[in-house]
């Protein structure tokens, strides 16, 4: 005991120093080729290309796939208009991710990129080699102006995103230099090298803040070759592409014709894909991955289902509470609202056994709590501390695990009930005539889980019956594509699947998902509407983090105050990816950290003609 309350008192001790807001990040030491968030870059300067890719790829062929909905604008920037998918191979950014290592950013249209050891400013020094695909050179004024424009005429999420920019300055033709006053966030300079860079000179004369359907201007590997608004778009590669043998790209980007066919939802799509009108199929769904495709094209190897393991991050799928909603304000609601969910049963009538129940907002990773607290680290103990009285107290004293059944169904979730019952009953809702009605006012117990494709209406129909037991009526309804994401910017919604990627090195997105900020702002990722300062401070604390370790442990304690708040019914998910392909495809033997990435494919045309040989036969 006495070794454990010293360790504590240590522990305090650094988290109160921590708390103050100094951070120890490491800079570049002067003009570098990348940066990493936490230690070095893994790759040296003179790289040649990333270990995951085939650097000699053949390139060439077509590569048709599925995009759900519907779009009207090529302008993804804002918030209007419903954008095409693929548009951001029109653009190159400053820096490149590499997809191996947990947050590092190598230059692309930079050079060099220099940072102090504080990290409150960045410099990008740009490539003179860098063209728009007009022949232009990409300098100083189109990054700033990209800047500009997106931060004052771009969606809601620019402005909060790049907050903590106090100037973006042009230092000469190819140098831009932006500041972060006093601020302790070391993880800005990797996120001002993400910015995707637009033309000055195209965008003078033109409203930026409305649609269009011009094709734009772009430095990417891509640009626009035919589309019909609604129905495809078509995308082809630049053959004299400035940035093809950049370390950066050289296996990447291999594909003559990328085209997107657009469906009405994925049922359809899925049937296009099996008939061959579509060439590669991520499957999301653990039930369609068991049954759709017993298909003789599958028997005879035309097509090729592959389970690729990962190591990203999971985040957290669930059906988000609304809080904005005064129905679901109290937090004994929200519990046992997750306690009528019946998991077990969905996946072994639904998906087949395919599928984990996600129990952390970091699922599959280092990144999530697990277990009690007191037998955690003693920093992620120490931080939590400090918000005794402020969290639930349950984040002390119990380990936060979804509610579980033996998959039965009616029969096996009758425990669960019971206890939302009560939960429900010390919150003041009673059963009069059938219904659960709040006892002072009369108020019914309902509303509804709003759903943009009714394949999802396969769990959330089950959801409701359960909740039909406790005298809640739930009303599930389908949306058509546009009234979905407008209803979802405006948070008009009771519940609604939400869905949090997130990365190895969480950081500034973070108050997206969570900040009370962003809980005000239409069209945030905030959909659950938290709006709490323990929240904020602790979102604060993982964006400062000095170090690989510390980030660890502030996003575990940020991940253990959030499972408590029960804001969300945590659904599931999977450990691999699961793509089926016509086999035409060649891919890198080497899958990293990330996951297989789709623009390091490219088309064997041995098998090409092979398979359609053996399809004429079939």
């Amino acid at each position: 005991m006495f070794a454990l309350k010293r360790g504590l008192s240590v522990a305090v001790a650094l988290s109160a120093a921590l708390l103050s807001g100094q951070a120890f990040a490491a800079g570049t030491n002067g003009p570098a080729h990348g940066l990493a968030m936490h230690g070095a870059p893994k790759y040296p300067s003179d790289f040649a290309h990333f270990d995951y890719v085939n650097p000699n790829a053949p390139k060439g062929g077509t590569r048709t796939t599925e995009a759900i909905g519907t779009y009207d604008s090529f302008n993804p920037f804002i918030i209007r208009g419903n954008p095409a998918t693929g548009v951001a191979l029109l653009y190159d950014t400053l820096t490149v991710q590499a997809a191996d290592e947990p947050f590092t950013q190598y230059c692309l249209l930079c050079d060099t990129m220099e940072v102090p050891d504080d990290r409150t400013w960045v410099q990008f020094t740009l490539r003179d080699d860098a063209r728009w695909h007009d022949g232009m050179p990409i300098t100083a004024d189109d990054v700033i102006f990209t800047f500009n424009t997106l931060r004052e005429q771009g969606a809601p999420f620019y402005r909060f995103y790049y907050a903590d920019v106090v100037s973006a300055d042009r230092i000469d033709d190819r140098t831009v230099r932006f500041d972060f006053g006093d601020v302790q966030n070391p993880e800005l300079p990797l996120i001002i090298g993400q910015l995707m860079v637009l033309p000055k000179h195209y965008w003078d004369g033109r409203d930026f803040n409305s649609t269009t359907l011009d094709p734009p201007l772009g430095s990417g590997p891509y640009r626009i070759a035919d589309f019909e608004p609604g129905r495809f778009i078509v995308y082809e590669r630049v053959s004299d592409y400035w940035g093809e043998v950049h370390p950066t790209q050289v296996g990447y980007y291999n594909l003559d014709t990328i085209r997107y066919e657009y469906f009405r939802d994925r049922t359809i799509s899925r049937e296009a894909f099996k008939a061959g009108d579509l060439d590669l199929w991520v499957e999301n769904s653990s039930s369609q991955w068991a049954t759709a495709f017993d298909t003789p094209a599958v028997r005879a190897g035309l097509i090729v289902r592959d389970e690729i393991p990962h190591q990203r991050a999971q985040g957290m799928q669930g059906y988000v509470i609304n809080l904005r909603r005064p129905l679901f304000e109290d937090r004994r609601v929200r519990e046992a609202l997750g306690l009528a969910y019946d998991f077990e049963w969905l996946n072994q009538n639904i998906s087949y056994g395919l599928l984990k129940r996600t129990d952390s907002y970091f699922d599959n990773s280092e990144l999530g709590s697990t277990g009690l607290l007191a037998d955690a680290d003693p920093v992620e103990q120490a931080i939590l501390e400090q918000y005794r009285g402020r969290v639930p107290d349950e984040v002390f004293t119990e380990v936060f695990e979804p509610p579980q059944t033996d998959g039965s169904g009616p029969r096996g979730i009758r425990g669960n009930l019971r206890k939302a019952k009560q939960l429900l009953e010390e919150a003041g809702w009673v059963i009069r005539d059938n219904n659960l009605v709040h006892g002072e006012s009369g108020e019914r117990f309902e509303f509804e889980i709003l759903l943009n494709s009714p394949a999802a209406e396969r769990s959330a129909l089950p959801y409701a019956r359960n909740l039909e037991r406790l005298g809640i009526t739930a009303t599930v309804r389908v949306v058509d594509a546009s009234q979905f994401r407008n209803r979802i910017d405006e948070f008009d919604f009771d519940l609604v699947t939400g869905i949090w990627g997130q990365s190895l090195s969480p950081g500034n997105e973070q108050r997206e998902f969570w900040g009370s900020e962003a809980a005000l702002r239409s069209g945030s990722r905030n959909l659950i509407g938290i709006q709490d300062p323990v929240i904020d401070e602790l979102i604060e604390l993982v964006i400062t983090a000095p170090d690989r370790e510390t980030l660890v442990q502030r996003t575990r304690a940020l991940d253990r105050v959030l499972l408590w708040g029960h804001y969300l019914v945590p659904h599931f998910h999977v450990a691999e990816d699961r793509i089926a392909y016509w086999d035409k495809f060649g891919r890198p033997e080497a899958t990293p950290l990330r996951g297989t990435q789709l623009q390091t494919w490219w088309i064997d045309v041995d098998k090409e003609a092979e398979l359609a040989e053996r399809r004429r036969a079939l």
